[in-house]
């Protein structure tokens, strides 16, 4: 969730996703979901953002390769009798 502090007020807004939320002074700071408007925006702060979690991989660097080896493997169409 986005967290902004309108400079005007010093209201701190916390956006939710769905709802609007705003400030309320001259200034109309809003937050809905991930976007953030205001008459002026320069009198705004962010206090929080969205962070990029870290990717916690299951699989070594030599499992991968070797997944990427056996990706690439032709494969074999084998001629059977049909009786």
């Amino acid at each position: 969730m986005l967290k902004i502090r309108c400079k005007e007020c010093n209201t701190e807004v916390t956006g939710h996703p769905g709802q609007s939320k705003s400030c309320g002074c001259s200034n109309m700071a809003t937050i809905k979901g991930d976007k953030i408007s205001a008459v002026d925006l320069s009198k705004i702060v962010m206090l929080n953002s969205y962070a990029q979690k870290e990717s916690t991989r299951v699989l070594t660097n030599e499992d991968i390769r070797w997944q990427e080896e056996r990706r690439q493997r032709k494969v074999r169409k084998l001629d059977f009798e049909i009786r």
